[in-house]
């Protein structure tokens, strides 16, 4: 009987390139009711061939491994004994079979489901039941590392995106800033591209207002949230002003827990429980007083005559998480500041990394410590080398979390700059 070799066409180039369609390579086929020997003669024939598909008309029915055929036919009399026989006798019988519009995807879970076999030995791709081609675990394999390569480029050119979009958004905080304190410094670090902390600067005929804040996570998720709570804080200020940080504060929360569903009620699950720590604070020109508002944040001032640093700790409540409630109140704190005076704010991402040589966080206390040796560093400077000193204490530990500092020192050209 003569052997049907049924070289499939190649898949032309303008089929899915991410269906099982693509992986079908043209093999040689046997048919279930030729022998052995025959078998024998097409991998003889066909050395490369790992695998060969057993058609009952056009439709495949089993698979032979060169392998366990090879095995088995150099077995003492086993070539006498089966090379007459049908070949469905070396035939594994449970062959992953898929369709050719099979996605890729959905192939490598079933191949892996399938067993060893399938990685090792191809599937047979069939298309409206008729054979179209054998795959390759191998190929399979690279295939899926390719789409998730591509995948994964897609993600970070999204991810990047999405920071110059995070990036832009405190462009103008950063630009009054500037514009309004002439010894000030702003650090923004995310952990990750983009992150959970943000910055809020904005000038006013009497005075200005800042934020610093570090909403729950980093990345992606932070990210979001920092958008949320962005615009909820810009809202708040357009209704209430800048003058109270504590009411302002008590706005922004009430916004985050209705944006996001999270209400202390046992009828109704938050499917979330995420918020931010923060610090409000209020610059009045005509007084040189400082009023702000702290929710889990810390402020440090340090004044000019003295040597020890004012911590302002504020309520160790945050804003927005499910258990902080609808009508929680913070509380403001207000100090006249002088001339050369420094005030501080940092986000928990430099308070709590971890490393030096006993691996402990970097803490409150190293941070006042810091700002002591340095009060009269100017602030551009003072950031640059708290950087410094901070990555050095990391050392080879992964950063923790999203960091953010901001800091300035109070002049009379700051005064009468801001009262311009």
């Amino acid at each position: 009987m003569k052997i049907d070799f049924n070289i499939m066409s190649v898949i032309s180039p303008e089929q899915s390139n991410t269906s099982a369609r693509t992986l079908a390579v043209a093999v040689p086929t046997i048919s279930f009711d030729q022998t052995n020997a025959q078998v024998l003669e097409v991998f003889s024939q066909n050395r490369e061939l790992i695998s060969l598909p057993v058609l009952e008309g056009r439709s495949p029915i089993g698979l032979i491994s060169r392998n366990i055929f090879m095995s088995q036919m150099s077995k003492p009399y086993f070539k006498e004994l089966y090379e007459k026989k049908t070949c469905i006798a070396f035939m594994d019988k449970n062959p992953l079979i898929v369709q050719a519009g099979t996605h890729i995807e959905t192939l490598a879970a079933l191949a892996v489901e399938s067993g060893d076999k399938t990685l090792a030995e191809g599937f047979l791709i069939v298309e409206n039941d008729q054979f179209l081609g054998l795959g390759s675990g191998l190929d399979l394999m690279r295939m899926m590392v390719d789409l998730q390569t591509e995948k994964n480029l897609q993600v970070m050119q999204s991810i990047d995106y999405a920071s110059t979009i995070q990036r832009a958004m405190m462009s103008t905080s950063l630009k009054a800033m500037s514009a309004t304190l002439n010894d000030a410094c702003l650090i923004w670090e995310p952990r990750d591209v983009v992150g959970g902390d943000f910055y809020h600067f904005e000038r006013f005929n009497d005075g200005w207002f800042a934020a610093v804040a570090d909403c729950t996570g980093h990345g992606v998720p932070g990210a979001f949230l920092t958008l949320i709570a962005s615009s909820l804080l810009s809202q708040g200020l357009s209704k209430l002003g800048p003058k109270d940080p504590a009411m302002l504060m008590s706005e922004v929360n009430r916004g985050m827990k209705l944006a996001l569903g999270q209400f202390a009620d046992q009828n109704r699950l938050s499917e979330s429980d995420d918020g931010m720590d923060a610090a409000f604070f209020w610059f009045n020109d005509a007084t040189s007083e400082l009023t702000c508002a702290n929710a889990k944040a810390p402020l440090f001032i340090l004044m000019p005559d003295q040597d020890e640093i004012q911590t302002i700790e504020g309520k160790r409540v945050g804003i927005g998480y499910v258990d902080t409630p609808a009508e929680m109140c913070w509380d403001n704190k207000t100090c006249t500041l002088t001339n050369d005076a420094v005030v501080l704010s940092a986000t928990d991402g430099i308070i709590d990394q971890i490393g030096g040589m006993k691996n402990i966080a970097f803490g409150k206390q190293r941070l006042r410590d810091y700002l002591l040796r340095h009060r009269d560093t100017p602030m551009e400077q003072f950031g640059q080398l708290l950087m410094l000193e901070q990555k050095a204490y990391q050392g080879l530990h992964r950063r923790r979390d999203d960091l953010t500092v901001f800091g300035f020192r109070l002049s009379a050209s700051n005064k009468r700059q801001s009262a311009m």
